[in-house]
């Protein structure tokens, strides 16, 4: 092998706030969280050759407590801490880099088994103030939360989710595995401007197609409505049930966690 295309492999955890981001996959004339870290490699790097890989894609406006990215360079990292703090220094300020290691060719970050865990940050029953509005959703009208609870846990376990997939083909994988989900008191955040009663939706899992969690949220709020039954939500989890329709707003969607196995 020529010791000059010898490549190296990091992972570097991250987090960001996705409320002015069209979410991350680059796209033509648009402000993604892909552009704006590639953007910034680049500049730190000095134009050196690199390539970044995500290990998943969050919608626009959705954030994350902890993300990951695997980066591909040419020349060794030999300072982690210098590179945290150049890394840092020159991302915009809705995106930070919380750790760096090194792992070796052998690691996909995209095909290596993992689970992830998301949060739904929501609130309801009265107008709150603008600030909540890029981490939390505010429900105007009155919720049923105990109900909310309850048919939150018909979530767990393995069921056939393609009701819950936003434009499901013939051919996709529609059983998945949800390891937990849950609607408890928010304890997690905190602000001066939230209103006294937050809450969120805690949904643990290996795999999740797209907007699965704001459909799920979605049923629950209709659910919290009287719009819809529990009986409703334990049809919608068997094979050949009605999509469900109402997509949660991405703003109270939170990645809040990421673990590879």
């Amino acid at each position: 092998m020529n010791p000059f295309n010898k490549k190296y492999f990091y992972v570097i955890t991250i987090q960001y706030l996705g409320y002015r981001f069209h979410g991350w996959q680059k796209q033509p004339n648009v402000k993604t969280l892909h552009l704006m870290v590639d953007r910034t490699l680049n500049f730190i790097l000095e134009g050196k050759r690199f390539k970044t890989l995500a290990s998943g894609r969050t919608d626009a406006m959705v954030s994350a407590q902890e993300a990951a990215i695997e980066l591909f360079v040419y020349e060794p990292i030999t300072d982690f801490s210098a590179f945290l703090e150049l890394f840092n220094y020159n991302l915009p300020q809705d995106i930070r880099a919380l750790n760096i290691r090194e792992v070796d060719a052998t690691f996909n970050i995209i095909q290596h088994s993992k689970v992830k865990e998301y949060l739904y940050l929501f609130a309801f029953g009265g107008k709150n103030h603008p600030f909540c509005a890029p981490i939390m959703t505010t429900i105007l009208d009155a919720l049923d939360i105990e109900l909310m609870k309850k048919g939150a846990k018909l979530f767990e376990g393995e069921h056939n989710f393609k009701a819950y997939c936003y434009k499901p083909s013939n051919e996709g994988l529609y059983n998945r595995d949800i390891l937990t989900c849950e609607i408890i008191e928010n304890k997690l955040f905190t602000a001066n401007f939230f209103p006294e009663n937050t809450y969120l939706l805690r949904v643990k899992g290996k795999g999740f197609m797209r907007n699965q969690i704001r459909l799920m949220m979605g049923a629950l709020i209709d659910l919290g409505k009287g719009k819809i039954t529990i009986d409703d939500i334990n049809s919608s989890l068997t094979e050949g049930a009605e999509r469900m329709d109402y997509i949660a707003p991405a703003s109270g969607l939170i990645l809040n966690s990421l673990e590879f196995e």
